[in-house]
């Protein structure tokens, strides 16, 4: 790829104009290369859309849950649901820019280059980035948004998200709320992108990507040697600092072990104890269940399984009790585009995806409640008083 050669055009996603400025651009330089910014996963659902090929829209949950990747597809969720929302607003279907990229270089038998890192990857790395605190207040603006939704008398016009004045503004506030997140979503696939864009062999190249990426994208094309290698930019495994968290989860189970271990060798009666912590563990776990809207088979479940999952911190009784939910609400891709058609607590709660995420985190709420406040002052802190003689 020769750098003067090189035409970016920055659009917004839910764009008619952007539709237009597209495809005019890319039949007017008639480049030898196209670069689309989508992974190969996104890029076969648009070619699906695009030749009307209906696919099984199923989301296998329960490969979802038993992978612990919960969190990504909340993730992606929220992210589909905020362009489908706008999309909506401004009657522009998401990744209509890309759709008339790929036509117009299908039309002209120009090369399309896929430019962008697989989005599991960008949502997990972002997930490891950010702390319990901007996880927490992620889920919170986000429902906030969901159920309150935003002033409908405001105009809004989608062409302003691409003038530098109104980017850099943005930019500056997403920065300033979340710089892991900013550094994963925006400064990371600057990079990503700008390395693809580098590779290209032709010489002739015109790159379709969000405006917002536009100028960390030539930064790193001028400055070549700052850009991270793809390893770099694609490992999830790395995690900086102590895992806090993990050294939490795993330390419980460990106590409670303990604790009833020397209360063995010690001669202590632990009958009762026992019985107390199974009786707890199993109301807390059916009722975190049962008041999330799950079914009573599952509630059930959820409940028999919370005293053995609590002494495994990769395991939790949620995971168990959504299982079993999937059974009666299996999960679409429709679901997650009926999000955008959320305006009340109403409609919200008829969506199987928000269903099956209340029960898994509504019943490991209730064993976190029997974790953290009942068991320790009923169950543990008595025994440990009774081993050591207090």
């Amino acid at each position: 790829m020769k750098r003067e050669n090189l035409t970016i055009i920055g659009t917004a996603h839910v764009s008619a104009d952007s539709v237009e400025e597209v495809k005019n651009t890319i039949y007017e330089v008639q480049p030898e290369v196209v670069g689309i910014e989508l992974d190969y996963g996104r890029y076969q659902r648009l070619r699906n859309e695009m030749k009307g090929i209906e696919t099984d829209d199923t989301i296998s949950m329960r490969k979802i849950i038993k992978e612990n990747k919960v969190g990504i597809f909340f993730a992606s969720s929220i992210l589909g649901y905020i362009q489908n929302k706008i999309g909506q607003d401004v009657d522009v279907k998401p990744g209509s820019e890309m759709i008339g990229a790929i036509e117009a270089a299908e039309d002209l038998n120009i090369r399309i280059a896929l430019l962008d890192r697989d989005i599991n990857t960008t949502l997990q790395r972002a997930l490891n980035k950010m702390s319990s605190w901007e996880k927490a207040r992620f889920v919170f603006e986000t429902l906030k948004a969901v159920l309150i939704g935003e002033d409908e008398e405001e105009e809004f016009d989608i062409e302003e998200l691409k003038q530098e004045d109104t980017i850099e503004e943005v930019m500056k506030f997403f920065k300033e709320e979340s710089p892991a997140v900013y550094e994963v979503l925006v400064n990371e696939r600057d990079a990503y992108l700008a390395r693809s864009i580098s590779l290209i062999p032709e010489d002739n190249v015109i790159a379709v990507v969000g405006a917002g990426h536009k100028h960390g994208i030539n930064h790193y094309l001028d400055h070549p040697e700052e850009i991270p290698t793809y390893e770099e930019l694609t490992d999830i495994d790395k995690c900086k600092g102590i895992p806090w968290g993990k050294i939490i989860l795993a330390s419980i189970p460990i106590i409670f072990i303990a604790i009833f271990f020397l209360a063995f060798i010690h001669g202590v009666n632990i009958t009762n104890e026992l019985f107390e912590y199974f009786f707890v563990y199993i109301i807390m776990g059916f009722l975190g269940s049962i008041l999330s809207g799950s079914k009573i088979p599952s509630a059930i479940v959820g409940g028999l399984v919370a005293p053995f999952t609590v002494m495994h911190p990769l395991l939790a009784a949620g995971m168990f009790s959504a299982l079993v939910e999937l059974h009666y609400r299996p999960v679409r891709k429709r679901d997650i585009n009926n999000l955008g058609e959320v305006e009340s607590l109403r409609d919200l709660w008829g969506n199987n995806i928000f269903r099956i995420l209340l029960v898994f985190i509504g019943t490991d709420i209730g064993v976190s409640i029997a974790t953290f406040f009942i068991l320790p002052t009923n169950v543990f802190i008595p025994l440990a008083m009774k081993v050591f003689g207090l």
